[in-house]
């Protein structure tokens, strides 16, 4: 009888963890239910804290039914087929299917891109120097991280990237001078959730900041543009390329994750709501949801634009946000958005991918703009967001 009771508690603690893994870090069972951001936060925060304690009671189970014949046989093997399901899937989904190559990835040179990529591919670009490094949405779309221990022309910066936000942002891995031991765990509000494994705190990658509000990670001047005007502008480029694994169980598994996400990210494109209906915020209808936005936040003042409102004014618009003076500019040639200081002290005409001006001044970019990512993602992490500003903020938007 005390063999049975052991069994059973044993097998009710580890299945009740997994139930509870299998609903927060499952990631698919999103699209079935809606998983609580603070349930989310919980596991992602003691994840092997809560898989150690599963662990100890299927130790107990076996211990039980093996060593003292506590328990009927039908429910070990149901027990154990369950748990292997509930425990199993979450952790090999996010450790082994979406295993980043924050500090291993690859890059090619643009010649050797192209066996790869068509020349309107979208790809995120950064720059320090003459070193410049371009990420296809679709290579970044199963690992989410891409950087390497030689770093950004020796700067440490890891392009982080969100297939279901469309948001691809650089960042610095450090959090108040520590460096972040990155790793992807799960996505809420449309956008991923980040892990910095050295404190534990799970991280917004749209904000770049810890969920216990500490300091952000700083980021890295990103920006869009077609392959085509990547192999134009910045020939010498390395661009990011993530073919399947080449041993063969990790093979057919990348090539399984990778049908999923062509599937159900494509449709995330196509349809006007979420496919993953997480969001905490009622939909702002002043866009469609899907709509392509460039949006940057300076000292709590929200402001995107769409690159056809920026097309129809002439290629650039000037504005303020926060105080600080802007141009949003799209190089034709090159086929990019950007956003740039405006230290000229008057308006701009036009800026090229290279950051020049008609005048030949040469304009830096502005580090925290998120390019081209979903409308109903940006409004719902900066709500109330003006839409395609021009000149200083209005009193209707203020108001």
């Amino acid at each position: 009888m005390f063999a049975t009771l052991l069994f059973l508690i044993g097998l009710a603690t580890a299945t009740c963890i997994g139930v509870l893994y299998f609903r927060d870090l499952g990631d698919v069972t999103q699209m079935v239910m809606k998983v609580k951001r603070e349930n989310m936060l919980r596991f992602i925060r003691n994840e092997y804290r809560l898989l150690g304690v599963a662990g100890a009671g299927l130790v107990l189970m076996n211990l039980a039914h093996w060593g003292f014949g506590g328990g009927p046989r039908w429910l070990w093997w149901a027990g154990i087929l369950l748990n292997a399901l509930l425990l199993g899937f979450p952790w090999i989904w996010v450790h082994v299917g979406l295993r980043n190559q924050k500090d291993r990835a690859r890059f090619v040179s643009v010649a050797e891109a192209q066996e790869w990529l068509s020349p309107s591919s979208q790809v995120l670009v950064i720059q320090n120097g003459q070193s410049i490094r371009a990420h296809p949405d679709a290579h970044l779309m199963r690992p989410h991280l891409a950087g390497d221990a030689a770093g950004l022309g020796g700067e440490n910066v890891i392009m982080t990237y969100c297939a279901m936000a469309n948001l691809g942002l650089a960042y610095r891995p450090e959090i108040a001078g520590e460096k972040a031991d990155l790793e992807v765990l799960a996505q809420h509000g449309n956008n991923l959730i980040l892990r910095d494994n050295a404190s534990g705190q799970p991280i917004q990658q749209i904000t770049g900041c810890p969920e216990s509000q500490g300091q952000a990670m700083m980021p890295w001047p990103t920006f869009r543009m077609s392959f085509r005007g990547l192999s134009k502008a910045f020939p010498q480029a390395e661009v990011f390329i993530n073919p399947p694994a080449k041993n063969p169980i990790l093979r057919l598994f990348d090539h399984a994750i990778e049908m999923v996400f062509a599937s159900e990210i494509s449709r995330q494109h196509r349809v006007n709501a979420p496919i993953i209906e997480n969001m905490t915020r009622a939909a702002d209808t002043r866009l469609h949801n899907k709509t392509y936005v460039w949006g940057v936040e300076i000292a709590g003042d929200a402001v995107c634009w769409t690159d056809d409102f920026v097309i129809a004014h002439g290629n650039a618009v000037n504005a303020q946000v926060g105080g600080v003076h802007l141009v949003v500019a799209w190089d034709p040639i090159h086929e990019s958005l950007g956003v740039f200081y405006n230290a000229t002290g008057g308006p701009v005409a036009a800026v090229d991918v290279f950051g020049k001006t008609v005048t030949g001044q040469e304009l830096a970019r502005f580090e925290g703009l998120r390019p081209g990512l979903f409308w109903h993602v940006w409004a719902e992490f900066f709500p109330g967001s003006d839409i395609n500003r021009q000149g200083a903020k209005t009193a209707a938007a203020a108001a």
